[in-house]
């Protein structure tokens, strides 16, 4: 099957792992700009060696660095039947290069899915993670914040897609199972 979709969702929403699901469904690679900027530095290439230059002095790789990889990723041949993009675009200027990429590749998106989550559930859930996962930075001021960044900063790409008639909001609390036959069904219509 066929599907170019772009996961949206505050962090703690569960996109990693519903991508990951929806993925082995829809047999189209998920594909996250974490994993993108990992394998970049890791394989020394020159937007790796680039994008490392501005996480070592702790600042943000600029959208011109993280449209390129974008860029590379989306023309690599497991892409040809679809992906699912899992944190990008994370702003309304991304999803104007989203489309230039888009349209040099001679493809269309078939919409986004937002998921959906209650911010005090989000962030119980992550302090929940933190605590398992041993990751003491993760306090609660700092997953506040990083909803209000996503708030201020990602959630009007969903706008956007909105105003499109290509998105789709699915609740994201609730059982794996459950929250994933919820996706499913919504991105039925967008698949035609």
């Amino acid at each position: 099957m066929s599907a170019r979709l772009v996961l949206l969702g505050a962090p703690g929403a569960g996109k990693g792992t519903q991508a990951a699901r929806l993925s082995e469904r829809l047999g189209v690679p998920a594909i996250s700009t974490g994993d993108i900027f990992r394998a970049n530095i890791k394989g020394g290439t020159e937007l790796g060696r680039l994008a490392q230059s501005y996480t070592d002095r702790g600042e943000l790789v600029p959208d011109s660095v993280t449209n390129d990889m974008v860029r590379a990723r989306l023309a690599d041949a497991d892409v040809a039947d679809g992906f699912l993009l899992d944190g990008y675009p994370r702003n309304t200027a991304q999803v104007a290069e989203l489309d230039v990429i888009l349209g040099e590749l001679g493809v269309e998106l078939d919409g986004a899915v937002e998921l959906t989550a209650d911010p005090e559930i989000v962030t119980a859930r992550l302090l929940k993670r933190a605590e398992i996962e041993g990751r003491v930075d993760d306090t609660e001021d700092v997953i506040r914040t990083r909803l209000a960044v996503y708030a201020e900063q990602t959630a009007p790409v969903a706008g956007l897609y909105a105003e499109r008639d290509a998105l789709v909001a699915v609740d994201g609390i609730g059982e794996l199972d459950e929250v994933t036959q919820r996706l499913v069904a919504a991105i039925a219509p967008l698949l035609g």
